[in-house]
């Protein structure tokens, strides 16, 4: 399979729709203009100083503290759609749902958004499959990881395992004391060859998609005065139930209801929709 077709150029081909299919991800360079990305960073900034509402956690703001000053003292947080209408619109960015449309469905829907602010000696993430956390009965789980800041191996990219989607199935979770990882378990990667784990390296404004099943990870941010900033939005088929508890917080379903319909048509409508989900601040879970 040829690495290039991972790469969208001016519009998404059936080759890259085969490479999606094979190896569980795809890069669309550059996708959202600088000036939308502008506006996105400036939005990270006024939500953690509470401009947007407030969120258990977030701490007082002092007058004049840089922005940056503020980012430092948080990881993520989650729903940030929930707060912010700027936010919300980038859930139906024309180039991203056009391919999403391609990739999953005519039908489609979100129902998570994750800001990251991993910031200046920030752990990364373990090794996970968004499917863990947010199962779908279609396996039609997407991830799409708008970069706000350059994302490179120092400030902790997103590194995955191509192909590593193809069974199908949840992969088990062994602990682990790396100090990369904010984590104290992750998915044992064990049986896959160290060339076979590549890093993801993307300037501002590009775009990641990438399977539900997809082994995927973080490192720290190693460097002492950059960012890497990035907006994280997961969306599935409208035609698939979403029977998700959000990590035990509400009670078993057959089908989350708190959902926001992007694209096509829903075939659940009659159900309504719920607003169960509440926006909330990532903990950082090791000490430092």
């Amino acid at each position: 399979m040829n690495p290039d077709n991972a790469y969208i150029r001016q519009h998404l081909t059936a080759a890259n729709r085969l490479f999606y299919e094979e190896q569980g991800y795809l890069v669309a360079e550059e996708l959202l203009p600088a000036e939308a990305i502008t506006s996105l960073k400036k939005e990270a900034a006024a939500i953690f100083k509470g401009g947007r509402g407030q969120v258990e956690g977030l701490l007082p703001v002092a007058e004049n503290m840089p922005d940056a000053e503020v980012l430092k003292q948080y990881v993520a947080i989650h729903f940030p759609h929930k707060l912010s209408p700027l936010i919300r619109d980038f859930l139906f960015k024309e180039a991203i749902v056009d391919i999403l449309t391609q990739i999953i469905s005519s039908n489609l829907k979100c129902m998570q958004s994750m800001l990251f602010v991993k910031g200046p000696g920030k752990k990364g993430q373990s090794w996970h499959q968004d499917e863990f956390y947010i199962p779908t009965r279609d396996k039609s789980l997407t991830g799409v990881w708008i970069a706000i800041d350059d994302a490179t191996i120092d400030n902790g990219c997103l590194w995955l395992i191509p192909g590593s989607h193809r069974p199908g199935y949840i992969r088990p979770r062994v602990p682990t004391d790396n100090p990369e990882f904010n984590e104290k378990d992750s998915l044992d990667i064990s049986g896959f060859p160290k060339e076979a784990i590549i890093p993801v390296e993307v300037k501002s404004g590009s775009v990641i998609f990438f399977n539900g099943y997809t082994l995927h990870s973080s490192l720290s941010n190693k460097t002492s005065d950059h960012f890497r900033t990035a907006l994280v939005n997961h969306y599935m088929s409208a035609e698939s139930m979403l029977p998700w508890d959000q990590d035990g917080k509400h009670e078993p379903t057959d089908d989350l209801r708190d959902i926001v319909l992007i694209a096509g048509t829903d075939p659940y409508a009659w159900k309504g929709i719920t607003n169960v989900n509440k926006p909330y601040l990532r903990p950082e879970l090791k000490a430092k």
